[in-house]
């Protein structure tokens, strides 16, 4: 049987941030530093190239426990072996998704307003909410919930929720006091100098929330 996914410290890849580092690389020193699931995002890779940049971090993921999920591409999950595929509103459906990728794949779904919570299948394993905050990693991204915005989602979400969208360590504390059950972060460690050292800040930040 599969272990719950850890949504704490859950790290959305993004190509140009990591710039001459990597993608893989930087994957390798925010696992270092206390990230607990990757997403391989990339809008605009071809299948070929997310493949390649798949199969580099499951490399540097091999013994570590941490999962590989893929987001959107439901192709390249599969091709991949990925553990999990994260889809959002408009992508394909969360239960074809789950009949490819079988029982023991993590299935994630974003949801950006109260009233998509009426809309998701049995298939979901957790939701992305947010933005959360204002952001600018992902331009068509809806408008921020804020603070209240989240909380209302996390009260009457079913699911484990994992907060996306301009959240730093100066934001992980009042997140979490919102009741999601981890923050999912892209500039906050793709686009810094040492990756290791911001994941444990961002670490630190999580577990000074818990035992307030």
């Amino acid at each position: 049987m599969r272990p719950a996914l850890d949504l704490s410290l859950y790290l959305v890849t993004d190509t140009r941030l990591c710039g001459d580092r990597g993608v893989a690389a930087t994957v390798a020193a925010a696992v270092r530093g206390g990230v607990t699931a990757v997403q391989l995002r990339d809008p605009d890779g071809d299948a070929r190239s997310l493949f390649s940049l798949g199969r580099a971090i499951q490399a540097e993921l091999a013994g570590t426990g941490v999962p590989l999920i893929v987001n959107d591409r439901l192709d390249v999950a599969v091709w991949l072996g990925a553990d999990g595929v994260h889809l959002g509103q408009r992508d394909v459906s969360p239960v074809l998704a789950r009949r490819l990728l079988g029982p023991d794949a993590y299935v994630g779904l974003s949801v950006s307003r109260p009233e998509h919570l009426a809309h998701v299948p049995d298939a979901v394993d957790h939701l992305g909410v947010g933005p959360v905050f204002a952001q600018s990693t992902k331009p068509d991204a809806d408008t921020p919930l804020g603070l209240d915005g989240l909380a209302r989602i996390v009260r009457e979400s079913p699911l484990p929720c994992v907060a996306i969208g301009g959240i730093g360590v100066s934001e992980a504390a009042a997140v979490m006091a919102c009741g999601a059950s981890g923050i999912a972060v892209v500039s906050a460690v793709c686009g810094r100098p040492d990756p290791t050292a911001a994941s444990r800040s961002l670490v630190h930040a999580l577990r000074q929330e818990v035992s307030s």
